[in-house]
């Protein structure tokens, strides 16, 4: 198997220009923004270790596939911080907050 031909990578490229892959924490993130992404790689673990699809989970959730693939790839802007952890809440019941000082 050789190297994609121009061709081939040029469909790939317009292809991946109009996706939006999931989104990382940047080398100095804040706290809030360092909670919020870590409640939802809570829901990534709950999709993976349920092997459910993007539409079980929006119908467990309440919501629409759409809004459960944003969280998925952490594109939360338009979520407040209350309205994640409601709906973590809905996966994992058992969730409880508390503020530490380190």
């Amino acid at each position: 198997m050789g190297f994609p031909s121009e061709s081939e990578l040029k469909k790939v490229r317009n292809k991946l220009r109009k996706t939006q892959g999931t989104l990382i924490l940047g080398p100095n993130p804040t706290p809030l923004q360092k909670f919020r992404w870590d409640i939802c790689q809570k829901f990534v673990v709950y999709k993976q270790r349920h092997d459910i699809t993007l539409e079980e989970m929006a119908e467990i959730l309440g919501t629409d596939k759409a809004k459960v693939s944003k969280i998925l790839r952490h594109r939360i802007e338009s979520f407040s911080t209350d309205r994640l952890l409601t709906m973590l809440q809905i996966l994992y019941p058992e969730t409880k907050l508390k503020v530490a000082w380190t």
